[in-house]
């Protein structure tokens, strides 16, 4: 089974404690981080397949972290999860907005990955510098 490794920025403690069991199970380790100089200096030496951003950052807060990990070259998919009220406010520059069903999120998050690598080359570079 191979492993995903997911940046995780500005997620509750308690879900990240709750999950920590059903996400291993399901291929995901989760490095977790509470601040944007945190997670840039984390993605700056990491090898992450995923940087998923919590709903507790302001909007304009997660475009900037998305904009500097595109910017960076990275094709590293950046996925935010929708407040409680619901609310996508992360479509404009987030590839993917998930809710935060536990189920439904995981099995997204295996969906994006899967997608992610059946991208050509050539798509992954224009996608990493289209921010």
């Amino acid at each position: 089974m191979s492993v995903t490794v997911v940046l995780a920025v500005g997620l509750d403690s308690w879900l990240l404690t709750a999950q920590s069991p059903v996400w291993k199970a399901a291929g995901f380790i989760v490095i977790s981080v509470n601040t944007i100089k945190a997670a840039i200096d984390h993605f700056k030496v990491g090898d992450f397949d995923l940087v998923l951003l919590g709903s507790s950052f302001p909007v304009e807060i997660k475009e900037r972290l998305t904009f500097l990990i595109k910017a960076s070259g990275s094709s590293t998919p950046v996925v935010c999860l929708s407040n409680s009220s619901g609310d996508c406010d992360c479509d404009g520059f987030a590839d993917a907005t998930l809710g935060s069903d536990p189920s439904k999120f995981l099995a997204a998050m295996k969906e994006l990955m899967v997608n992610t690598a059946k991208l050509p080359a050539f798509r992954k570079i224009a996608f990493s510098s289209a921010a």
